[in-house]
């Protein structure tokens, strides 16, 4: 059984959110060069400028593969929430990251718990923990669980 699902408004909030929108190109956590909201690629340089329309189309191409991707892996029904926390996080890891992850074999085999238990443990870059991607990782969590990630994004720095 495969799922047909659409990224929702609230997934797409929720991976802005986390993403940011930066408009001049830079290198990441581990030197990938990085421009929009997280897009990466070959045409990405030192010094490219983007506008803002610019940074949604490409999110919303890149968001296209994520969403591709998770309604393929996926062969269990998902929950609308299950499904956006799903794409944001293959959007964030790539999608063969998540391909070849225990989270998607706990997910499944009908696992939902232990594949909750799992977001968090992908909070490593670089070999290093990084406090904004375990918050980004426990806001998934918590959408696929359920809970308002809002909430918990919102505390979680307090």
């Amino acid at each position: 059984m495969k799922n047909n699902l659409s990224y929702s408004d609230k997934g797409l909030a929720l991976t802005e959110q986390f993403e940011g929108l930066r408009l001049d190109a830079y290198q990441d956590s581990v030197g990938i060069w990085t421009i929009g909201y997280g897009h990466t690629g070959p045409d990405v340089h030192p010094k490219l400028t983007i506008t803002e329309e610019q940074a949604a189309q490409l999110l919303l191409k890149d968001v296209a593969g994520a969403v591709a991707s998770v309604n393929h892996l996926v062969t269990v029904v998902l929950t609308q929430n299950q499904f956006d926390a799903l794409v944001d996080f293959a959007f964030n890891v790539g999608a063969a990251k998540l391909a070849n992850s225990t989270l998607l074999r706990e997910l499944n085999a009908g696992n939902f718990d232990a594949a909750a238990a799992q977001f968090p443990l992908w909070c490593h870059a670089g070999g290093v923990v990084l406090p904004g991607l375990l918050q980004r990782r426990q806001a998934t969590q918590a959408l696929f669980l359920g809970r308002d990630s809002s909430a918990q994004v919102a505390t979680a720095g307090a």
